[in-house]
């Protein structure tokens, strides 16, 4: 061969390899979050098909790593994962010494990074600690610190390098309103930075140290509002996505409300920002082009084109393999959930709880006096529409019986504080009716937000009392409806009394702020007020008063009502056919 053409040979492969060098390289990064044990098509509590599930994202994810290639595809779950079915439930506590479920089905899936959620804090350093160590990728949170080192107590920020040569770097965080939910013996030692200044010092040691090509925020905190103080904002996604300059994604979720926007920040640079809600119902998925560049002899990568998208996942096949993997663990949960510990001998419902008494909440607040042998309890509907049926009660009942892992409380209350706690509850659950046609229930479009479904405010705030007979009066303007009549054992109610009240250990740590804006009690003096506090999950103890009664037949206490009922009794029957329809 001549040299000419031995030369020519080896300029045309190096610019064929140059040019490969040179190709732009497109990614997807694909996001979960508020899973809440939403593993399987299966609904442990209602023990039916259900939609969504991770099995069902696992199809989806398979299929964009065979068109886009494995590396080119990345995996982040945001939080809140440990929490929400019976399944969640026996790994956490009944089977602790198995792999948690939620780190088998992460890691067999393949994610990449994931962040921490309240519900996973809620768990307790036993349950969320373990699962930690049993995942097999870095679980992210910058603003979560150690208070004995003054350093984050899990990574920060992770960069996830793959073969595409693309680096990648995603800074996890945490809503900071812990406190506001959770009693400190959950979460000692730690504590909980604000999401701004975070972001912004965390930031600058991302662009020091890792210098990546895509920055990435995977946050565990709503959009915007939620609970606002001096120190921090609950829901600081949009604010930090529009106030620290970095970001290319902002994915976020704990708000439970599909969002889909992009923004721009403060130095004008567009930033994706992605919230597929919950369940498993859908993904979010970001998608980047990337173009390499060689500078002093180093490889990186500028983003040319961005895109984001929520894609439904409800109604797709779930992954034969996935099922089959993990069909042992789906038994064991089946088999515990099933047994039955009781009966009822008629039907309960929560919507009845919306529009006065219901022998859903009562059963509870009747319960709970038994438990604690308070004067009073307090309790709200935690779920939009469940029912339990008459027949066989079972432990998956218990989970629409009472969603959350809350420990039950007494604390020592005064008459004024009651009422003042309950003058709250009704200004955030009522109208103020001004004629007979006006809605008895303070109503929103928000019916495609999973946490209000309607509703202008959570209705897990909406506290009804047992122990006491009272009026709300509808037409009295707010903090001016509640009239206490009398105790429900006859004797007198006097505002200047202390009395015992059972509450759940969310309200009792001033979840919900009817301790605190509502009876006026300091947030540092809530502990003091607390007098006894159950080892366990309410729960557990709802469940052994059914084993120990064996057949009930819950009925509503008529101990409350809303007036004048020439009013509210229509009002309520027209709320009632516009939220559920009958």
């Amino acid at each position: 061969m001549k040299l000419s053409t031995i030369v020519l040979s080896i300029m045309l492969g190096l610019s064929s390899s140059t040019m490969a060098q040179q190709k732009d390289v497109t990614i997807k990064l694909i996001e979960t979050t508020d899973v809440h044990g939403s593993f399987f098509p299966y609904d442990f509590i209602t023990r039916k098909p259900k939609s969504g599930s991770m099995a069902r994202v696992y199809t989806l994810v398979e299929e964009l790593r065979k068109k886009a290639g494995k590396d080119n595809v990345y995996l982040l779950d945001n939080g809140d994962i440990l929490q929400g079915q019976p399944i969640s439930y026996y790994y956490n506590y009944v089977a602790p010494e198995k792999t948690n479920i939620a780190a088998s089905v992460l890691n067999y899936m393949g994610y990449d990074v994931a962040t921490v959620g309240n519900h996973d804090i809620e768990t307790g350093h036993k349950v969320y600690d373990k699962w930690f160590k049993e995942l097999k990728f870095p679980i992210l949170g910058a603003n979560i610190i150690d208070t004995k080192t003054n350093k984050p107590y899990i990574l920060p920020y992770y960069t996830i390098k793959k073969k595409n040569g693309i680096k990648v770097c995603v800074i996890g965080m945490l809503t900071p309103a812990i406190p506001n939910w959770l009693k400190e013996s959950i979460w000692s030692g730690l504590r909980f930075e604000e999401m701004v200044s975070c972001a912004k010092r965390t930031m600058a040691e991302v662009k020091t140290k890792e210098k990546p090509d895509v920055i990435v925020g995977l946050f565990h905190s709503g959009w915007d509002g939620g609970i606002k103080t001096p120190e921090y904002d609950e829901d600081a996604s949009k604010k930090v996505a529009k106030e620290v300059p970095g970001f290319d994604i902002v994915f976020f979720g704990h708000d439970h409300t599909p969002h889909s926007s992009i923004e721009k920040n403060i130095v004008g640079k567009d930033v994706i920002c992605l919230d597929p809600a919950n369940n498993a119902q859908r993904v979010a998925i970001a998608t980047l082009t990337l173009r390499p560049k060689t500078v002093k002899g180093k490889r990186q990568y500028t983003v040319t084109k961005a895109t984001g998208e929520l894609v439904d996942v409800k109604e797709l096949k779930a992954d034969d393999a996935f099922i089959q993997h993990f069909q042992p663990e789906i038994d064991a949960v089946k088999a515990w959930s099933d047994q039955v510990i009781g009966r009822f001998e008629n039907t309960i419902y929560t919507k009845d709880s919306y529009f006065g008494n219901s022998a859903f909440n009562d059963l509870i607040l009747n319960l709970e006096l038994e438990i604690t042998k308070a004067d009073i309890a307090f309790n709200a509907p935690l779920l939009f529409n469940a029912s339990i049926k008459a027949g066989p009660i079972t432990v998956a009942d218990m989970f629409n019986l009472y969603k959350y892992e809350n420990n039950l409380c007494t604390m020592r209350l005064t008459g004024k504080e009651i009422r003042k706690h309950l003058e709250m509850s009704y200004d955030l659950w009522c109208n103020t009716m001004k004629n007979p046609e006006d809605h008895l229930l303070l109503l929103s479009n928000t019916q495609n937000d999973a946490q209000r479904l309607g509703f202008k405010n959570f209705s897990f705030n909406f506290d009804s009392a047992a122990g006491i007979d009272y009026e709300v009066d509808v037409t009295k303007p707010d903090g001016q409806k509640v009239r206490i009549l009398r105790m429900s054992n006859g004797e007198p109610f006097d505002e200047n009394k202390w009395y015992t009240v059972a509450v759940n250990s969310y309200r009792a740590n001033g979840g919900g702020e009817l301790l605190t804006k509502g009876a006026g009690i300091p947030r540092d003096s809530l502990k003091s007020r607390i007098i006894w506090e159950s080892p366990k999950d309410q729960r557990h103890y709802l469940m052994e008063e059914i084993k120990k009664a064996g057949v009930m037949n819950p009925q509503p206490n008529h101990n409350w009502k809303f007036i004048p009922e020439t009013w509210t009794v229509p009002a309520a029957a027209r709320d009632r056919k516009l939220l559920f329809g009958e």
